[in-house]
């Protein structure tokens, strides 16, 4: 069977049902009222276009039983760019066609960008409209910076203080990114069109250390709600592609995001502080981290006490990363009630990495965390949990280092809780199976590792597995476990592994099966 994801006007998605990682059991075909769609297809989420609003539909596929109605929703207005004066020439500044369109579209309205490339500077979207960016078409990125003005890290209304703008989880003035919203609803970003920020033209990426006022996000949604992406692609951002603070109700369905692996903090999708997101049918290729779910550094985290929650990320392909799924190191509000399944990693240093040191707080809480139904190919290090992580001014002083038995628990000690990895596949790895290395004043709880398989390389070469002070390369190495409650071990297999499958210290309980 297969299930609908999502509608709007023009566009659908659905997803089928079964325990494979992203990819279907067998190629099928999509027809729609009976007529076949594109070509075959080998994707576990699919996706239509260019459909009629307000219409009824009846979708099957060759690979599985039964069909799915639905229906197209209603559009209250439709605004086609061009119709106002853009050029879509990709050398004329269409910013104020663009701008127009969205500011003047009625409350469930449509903006349609069709048809070339439209140059504009920063946008900034508004509530309870559409913007379908169709095949062919893409929204591009003015690459002079002083286009970009510069957002206040923070303001003050009422006497209560307003987050405008961060830096890798610290309050931080920005400049202002390439799409944004704030305290906006009930957004679709949809089509087969792009969002490009035009960064490998610019001096973004050629001057991304020591600024005073940060660099520009493609797309930045603060404290926004009910937010859907669908089937665009979010390539070349001057920083991070797709950054959600403080927003909830989020969902992302099938999307490209594509950044050069040069590319300096380009991660994929970095939801900060947010509630109740979906990542689904999506495909990474970045260069930095895929997906980093965040909850603020010192101020915000403690400030604030947002932890990320009720993350889903299901049916992705990441690659070519520095890490596929990680979690903090921006992690002082918490993180909770993440599941990962059904998800492929290929040619990623680190497959699902989590990273924190001391210093992060007592709110910084990462419980509750699932990762299943997972296959990697060419992952240096698949697993990594990592309390030593040295970022930061002072990352690298004995503070963060520090195995003295006799460190304290206080206000700024980290608490990982329980972490259980299910059903996973690991080939080609290079560095070691896992690294799992928890303070020693607050161990890790439990880490739960079943039904999972390593195989190295025979020409593996010798890596580092984690950011930290004082740790040596490993070559075709299994599990090393420090500072680890419980341990708990079912059916883990090796194939190549030199030395020790198992390296445990300070292990309070380890159970093998």
């Amino acid at each position: 069977m297969f299930k609908k994801l999502f509608v709007s006007s023009t566009s659908a998605c659905f997803e089928l049902k079964n325990t494979n990682p992203y990819y279907s059991p067998k190629k099928y075909k999509v027809f729609l009222n009976g007529e076949v769609v594109g070509g075959e297809r080998d994707t576990n989420v699919f996706s239509l276009f260019n459909l009629t609003p307000d219409t009824e539909y009846t979708v099957t596929i060759t690979s599985q039983r039964g069909s799915v109605k639905f229906k197209t929703s209603k559009d209250t207005e439709v605004i086609d760019v061009k119709s106002l004066g853009a050029k879509a020439d990709g050398v004329t500044d269409d910013t104020y066609y663009v701008q127009m369109a969205i500011d003047k579209c009625p409350v469930g309205g449509r903006v349609v960008l069709e048809g070339g490339s439209f140059l504009v500077r920063p946008i900034v979207l508004r509530s309870d409209i559409t913007v379908e960016i169709k095949k062919g078409a893409e929204l591009l990125g003015d690459v002079t910076e002083t286009n970009y003005p510069y957002v206040p890290a923070r303001t003050f209304v009422d006497g209560k203080e307003q987050l405008l703008a961060s830096w890798e989880g610290e309050l931080h003035d920005c400049h202002q990114s390439f799409v944004s919203a704030y305290k906006q609803k009930n957004i679709r970003i949809v089509g087969e069109g792009a969002i490009n920020g035009n960064a490998d033209h610019s001096t973004w990426w050629t001057t991304p250390k020591g600024r005073k006022v940060a660099r520009p996000r493609l797309v930045f949604l603060n404290k926004c709600s009910n937010v859907v992406f669908h089937g665009v692609t979010c390539k070349n951002s001057a920083s991070w592609n797709l950054h959600p603070f403080f927003s909830q109700n989020l969902k992302f369905y099938d999307l490209r995001i594509q950044n050069p692996s040069t590319a300096p903090n380009t991660d994929g999708l970095d939801p900060e502080s947010c509630d109740n997101v979906d990542i689904i049918g999506c495909v990474f290729s970045v260069g930095d981290d895929c997906c980093a779910i965040k909850s603020g550094k010192l101020h915000m985290g403690r400030t604030f006490k947002t932890p990320a929650n009720h993350h889903t990320l299901r049916n992705n392909l990441f690659q070519d990363g520095h890490g596929a799924i990680v979690l903090g190191s921006e992690m002082s509000g918490g993180v909770k009630n993440l599941s990962v399944c059904q998800c492929v990693f290929k040619h990623t240093d680190r497959g699902l990495r989590i990273k924190s040191r001391r210093g992060r707080g007592k709110d910084g809480i990462i419980d509750g965390v699932l990762f299943e139904n997972i296959k990697m190919e060419n992952v240096i290090t698949p697993l990594v949990i990592n309390m030593y992580y040295f970022c930061d001014p002072d990352g690298h002083t004995e503070y963060v280092w520090s195995r003295d038995p006799s460190t304290p628990v206080d206000d700024g000690t980290p608490y990982l809780g329980k972490f259980k990895f299910k059903d996973i596949e690991c080939v080609d790895c290079e560095c070691m199976a896992g690294y799992f290395d928890g303070l020693v004043e607050q161990p890790i709880k439990e880490v739960i590792i079943e039904n999972v398989s390593f195989h190295f390389k025979p020409d593996a070469k010798p890596a580092k597995p984690a950011m930290l002070e004082h740790v040596r390369d490993f070559c075709k190495e299994g599990l090393y476990v420090d500072n680890v409650e419980h341990l708990y071990l079912k059916n883990v297999t090796f194939d190549g592994v030199v030395g020790e499958k198992v390296i445990k210290h300070n292990c309070k309980k380890v159970t093998e099966e």
